[in-house]
């Protein structure tokens, strides 16, 4: 096959195509982008970005495999000590 009917088979996805495939907020991917942890997205017009979906793909294997080998690094639990005010429960608020 030539390298040119290749390139045709390519696809690209929009914003809304990707979120269906990888269920992230677009600010995490947008974070993601910036540090080069995430596939980057081109302006396919200057109202239109996509992603390429070869590339999403890989990214999504890539997790997967890693996942896979080790544990994924979590966020910490948060430290309910350092908190300035404690939680208002609805019990609380009915005897008031």
């Amino acid at each position: 096959m030539s390298t040119r009917s290749d390139a045709l088979k390519k696809r690209m996805i929009r914003r809304h195509e990707l979120r269906q495939i990888v269920p992230l907020a677009d600010t995490t991917i947008y974070e993601m982008e910036q540090r080069g942890e995430f596939p980057r997205r081109f302006a396919l017009t200057p109202r239109c970005v996509v992603w390429d979906l070869a590339e999403v793909e890989a990214w999504l294997t890539e997790r997967l495999s890693k996942a896979r080998r080790q544990s994924v690094d979590r966020a910490p639990h948060p430290d309910v000590r350092k908190r300035r005010t404690r939680p208002v429960k609805a019990q609380d608020q009915a005897r008031a």
